[in-house]
């Protein structure tokens, strides 16, 4: 039974406060743990790899192994039906037109004093890209993350994903091929990582990883950060619909569940302004969860961390939507275009009732790697803005420098940071020897 809540009640604040800071992560204190990985791998490299993988995945791997051979890649591809590679194919396409939209351009311009100013966008070197492997094994991710790299223009691409017991999904390896993805490896876990980011005898070292994972890897890439850079520490998936009484119960239960049944401590949160709606909604989610292949997963998600808000208006909703900043938002509601507008903190908004989050996930375009436990406040989601870095440019001319550079001394020397000022002094006392 998830939580019921109003507006209109007197403690209303207090519950909504608890609901904000339940701690939904199913994660002991790994730290120290993936600690000990990090370090065993920048020692021992592929020894470390392949030892941790036989523990962990119940794998057996050489040198020579853990890389897939183009052999493999082909055999799995293969594998996969005309159905399934379309559908990939399609989604591919749609990824691809939407991140390449994004791509900023390159500016020049001389100023008032006569300066050349600017900035160029240029691509990381080397990206690594993390993929869930076993249960969690999903090859939209693949697309996901591989594609707005691509479209980035980085130059190689390496994928970690595990494959427990040496199962391999298809699917994944073939959306790997479709995105053109450089090399794909069969590890995962805080070793995949650590790999990844100081590399070892047969996996060179990236700039940049991305991707999710559980709390191990998410421990991991917490420790790398500095010597790579990284997207996000993900958490558990979220969706927040704000629906009004105009809505199929049913679609809105679907639409709760579509997240609920990703993990237990995902939250799917339910804002209307109508109670009884909530409660046929609430109806709809019990039904469901009777024949639903997932049911015990997302019947714990929903049970422990589900909530329904009653507000008094669609003005309040907004107010609590962002202070939620949900990883997913759905608006179904009547002037759901104008409520948009108004939303200021969510990962993703899927606007109008024929607008599903799932269709998010898989093809409808934009990225499905999204900021979650309300680091939507400050952050946004996965992009092509996560593979390239800007480079400011800077040219003086004499003039240029001789129109600025005395406050620029100035500055230095209110700084006491003499070599600062005596560097500019040096040049515009040649220029004025000239």
């Amino acid at each position: 039974m998830p939580q019921f809540l109003s507006t209109t009640d007197a403690d209303f604040e207090a519950q909504f406060v608890a609901l904000l800071g339940a701690k939904r992560e199913d994660s002991p204190d790994v730290d120290a743990v993936v600690a000990d990985i990090i370090a065993d791998v920048r020692a021992r490299g592929d020894a470390a790899v392949i030892e941790l993988t036989s523990k962990f995945d119940r794998l057996d791997l050489t040198a020579g192994t853990m890389r897939f051979s183009p052999s493999e890649i082909e055999a799995e591809c293969a594998k996969v039906g005309d159905e399934d590679r379309a559908a990939l194919m399609l989604a591919a396409d749609r990824i691809y037109a939407y991140h390449s939209r994004q791509m900023p351009t390159d500016e020049m311009w001389t100023d008032d004093a006569g300066a050349t100013l600017g900035w160029r966008w240029t691509p990381v070197s080397a990206a690594g890209l993390y993929v869930p492997g076993g249960l969690a094994s999903y090859p939209s991710s693949v697309l996901m993350n591989a594609i707005p790299a691509k479209v980035a223009g980085v130059g190689r691409l390496a994928i970690v994903v595990p494959t427990p017991d040496g199962k391999t999904n298809p699917l994944v390896i073939l959306a790997a091929k479709i995105a053109d993805v450089d090399e794909i490896y069969r590890i995962g876990g805080a070793q995949a990582v650590a790999a990844l980011a100081y590399g070892t005898q047969t996996i060179p070292p990236v700039d940049k990883i991305t991707g999710p994972g559980n709390a191990f890897v998410a421990a991991a890439k917490r420790r790398v950060f500095g010597k790579v850079g990284i997207d996000m520490i993900a958490g558990p998936s979220e969706i927040l619909v704000i629906a009004d009484a105009d809505n199929d119960p049913d679609w809105i239960a679907l639409d709760l569940l579509s997240q609920a049944e990703h993990d237990e401590s995902a939250q799917s949160v339910l804002i209307t302004d109508d109670a009884a709606f909530g409660r046929a909604v609430a109806d709809a989610v019990d039904v469901r969860l009777q024949t639903l292949e997932r049911r015990a997963i997302a019947g714990k998600s929903w049970a422990d961390f589900g909530a329904i808000i009653t507000v008094r208006d669609m003005d309040e909703a907004v107010v609590l939507s962002d202070r939620i900043a949900p990883e997913h938002l759905e608006l179904c509601t009547a002037d759901c275009e104008e409520l948009a507008t108004r939303v200021t903190h969510a990962g993703a908004i899927f606007i109008g009732s024929w607008t599903p989050e799932a269709i998010g996930d898989y093809i409808g375009g934009p990225n499905h790697v999204l900021p979650t436990a309300r680091s939507a406040r400050f952050s946004s989601g996965l992009s092509v803005m996560d593979f390239i870095k800007r480079t400011t440019l800077s040219r003086m001319t004499p003039d240029a420098l001789a129109a600025i550079g005395p406050s620029a001394e100035r500055l230095a020397k209110s700084e006491s940071l003499e070599a600062h000022g005596l560097s500019v002094r040096a040049r515009l006392d040649r220029l004025n020897q000239s």
